[in-house]
């Protein structure tokens, strides 16, 4: 099916906003390439479980290409209307399954040695977007990323921090008593004085108890059990039926809620949607605790665009095998608390990175502890980068120095 073949028809099997989306914008559909248009449909397929900040995203690229005239039009997507498609790439039902087609795509583009040129339109084309489109508005508070790693080692000479470091303050003797308690009492106080759907974090590689907080967004890795438990049994049946490491990749990026019976949960469908994403799409996600938070940190940040997230790592299993690891899903491993906690050091410093990209970085304040023990590496824009600090300060004293 070709583009300008398209009618609202193509659009009846999407949810009730992605529909109406889709069908305002048909005229612009109409005039994309087929090298182009399917991987815009993709983004829009999906737009009733999107976060407020990707929508915006999504709505400012249309109005932009809509903005264009004819002769500008054509020449933004000129590289993707070269590309050389087979027929029976072209006849895919790209409108139903935009998904579908963008795996035959990326696969056809890297056998005729055009996923180069592909690459480069690519970049192109979001460099004028972003040129064009004003970026998001800066937060309405300054953003709070809090990571706290280590739980359960009682000492370990692992040199912390080393790539924060030169960005911030090294507290040597903070008092950890009620630390991680604070901190969750200072989430839940922005949420309350800055409410804003989805801007309000709490990921936990472990359990998570506490009654719902008012305003945050709460994933953990224990009530995600069921989940993974559900998703480990496709996979270990789809590895001993003999499926290739693609094949299981696109299995599971197919899986949708209906697949595992996840109900509808009203307006937290974005949430539980998100979720599944982090199995279904992350490696390592369904088997290691902090791969599965160092990964949902990383998303969140980048699709919800929060103003604060508090990060919790707790001990992952042992390394195993992906055979031994998938085959053992009813019998834990032993935890490596000395491990998790090498990898903790490295997902805090990514975390920062990802809370970097995001409008307003410039204010943004960051904390990094080490539960339970007296160094914490403290970031923001009235803390004088690459010092050390000897102060004997409780976790309260330190968020009050960030601010």
């Amino acid at each position: 099916m070709l583009p300008r073949d398209l009618t609202a028809d193509h659009f009846r099997t999407y949810p009730p906003q992605a529909r109406n989306l889709a069908t305002r914008h048909l005229a612009l559909l109409r005039k994309l390439p087929i090298g182009f248009v399917p991987l815009l449909v993709r983004e829009m397929i999906d737009y009733d479980w999107k976060f407020p900040a990707e929508r915006a995203e999504i709505d400012g690229q249309l109005s932009f290409l809509s903005s264009l005239p004819g002769d500008q039009l054509s020449h933004l997507v000129a590289p993707f209307a070269a590309l050389r498609l087979p027929p029976e790439i072209e006849r895919l039902d790209w409108a139903a399954a935009p998904n579908q087609f963008s795996e035959r795509l990326t696969a056809h583009l890297w056998a005729t040695q055009q996923i180069d040129s592909f690459r480069a339109a690519s970049v192109e084309y979001i460099e004028k977007v972003h040129a064009a489109v004003p970026e998001g508005r800066l937060p309405p508070v300054y953003r709070l990323g809090i990571v706290v790693i280590g739980a359960s080692v009682a000492q370990d000479s692992y040199p912390l921090f080393r790539r924060l470091r030169p960005r911030g303050v090294w507290y040597r003797q903070l008092q950890p008593a009620d630390g991680l308690q604070i901190l969750k009492d200072a989430v839940a106080s922005r949420a309350a004085a800055h409410p804003l759907p989805y801007g309000h974090w709490h990921i936990d590689g472990g359990t998570h108890n506490a009654p719902p907080v008012p305003g945050v967004a709460s994933i953990s890795w224990e009530a995600l059990a069921p989940l993974r438990v559900a998703l480990l049994e496709r996979m270990r049946k789809a590895i001993e039926s003999g499926i290739g490491a693609e094949a299981l990749r696109t299995m599971l990026a197919e899986i949708g809620p209906r697949d595992l019976n996840l109900s509808r949960t009203g307006d937290d469908e974005v949430l539980g949607r998100f979720q599944l994403s982090l199995l279904t799409e992350g490696s390592g996600t369904q088997l290691f605790s902090t791969t599965l938070v160092q990964w949902a940190a990383r998303e969140a940040l980048r699709r919800a665009q929060p103003l604060t997230m508090l990060v919790h790592y707790a001990p992952r299993v042992r390394e195993l095998s992906l055979g031994e690891l998938i085959s053992n899903t009813r019998q834990q491993p032993p935890p490596d608390p000395e491990g998790s906690l090498i990898d903790a050091d490295m997902g805090a410093y990514y975390t920062w990175l990802c809370q970097q990209r995001l409008s307003g970085a410039e204010q943004a304040r960051f904390l990094v502890w080490f539960e339970g023990h007296g160094q914490a590496m403290a970031i923001g824009p009235s803390l004088k980068a690459g010092t050390e600090c000897e102060d004997r300060i409780g976790m309260s004293e330190l968020l009050n120095r960030m601010t």
